[in-house]
């Protein structure tokens, strides 16, 4: 008689990434894991209590991903300032891995905790605050203005609304900057 394969969580976990990766998570299902694994679904609910509890995994090997991007954009020695790297990472993730920046910054977050995911905004707050003198709330407005264009940008590369050359949006995102930061030097003059 064959021996019978064991499947571990891990195997799991990188499979559903995988399929999240090429299909997108509404792909994300027990049966589909399950094919894609060659086997029943009993290994996927014998190591995860439930589907959610599997895309909690599948989430935090996402945002890893993403992670890691931005540290690689960091090692490129671009030459850009820390918070446009910030920006050009989060672009270049959304242009190299559509499905994954879609399920980080694009599902519905109605009723859940972002904390993990949002990390990333209260990072930048002193990076901001120090190139332009700002206030940590001044900060926070400056950064949520400059982040929806940003977001807009990934949004639109990720849903192949447009796809945007990396070069043209590094332009953008440095137009962008400088109008943002000439409207709060305008404010803090006329306060």
């Amino acid at each position: 008689m064959p021996r019978k394969t064991s499947i571990h969580k891990e195997d799991i976990v990188n499979a559903a990434v995988e399929l999240v990766r090429e299909n997108g998570h509404e792909a994300l299902n027990a049966r589909a894991l399950a094919k894609r694994l060659e086997c029943s679904t009993q290994p996927i609910f014998s190591n995860f209590s439930t589907m959610e509890e599997l895309f909690d995994e599948v989430l935090l090997r996402c945002l890893e991903s993403y992670n890691a991007c931005v540290k690689e954009e960091f090692g490129r020695q671009q030459g850009f300032p820390a918070y446009k790297t910030y920006g050009m990472a989060y672009i270049r993730f959304a242009k190299e891995q559509k499905n994954l920046f879609k399920v980080l910054f694009m599902r519905d977050k109605t009723g859940k905790d972002t904390g993990i995911e949002d990390s990333t905004f209260y990072e930048v707050l002193p990076i901001i605050m120090k190139a332009l003198n700002l206030t940590k709330e001044q900060a926070a407005l400056f950064h949520l203005e400059m982040w929806t264009f940003v977001h807009g940008i990934g949004s639109m590369i990720a849903t192949s609304s447009y796809d945007w050359d990396l070069d043209l949006a590094s332009q953008t995102l440095t137009d962008a900057y400088q109008g943002l930061k000439h409207r709060f030097e305008q404010m803090k003059t006329e306060a």
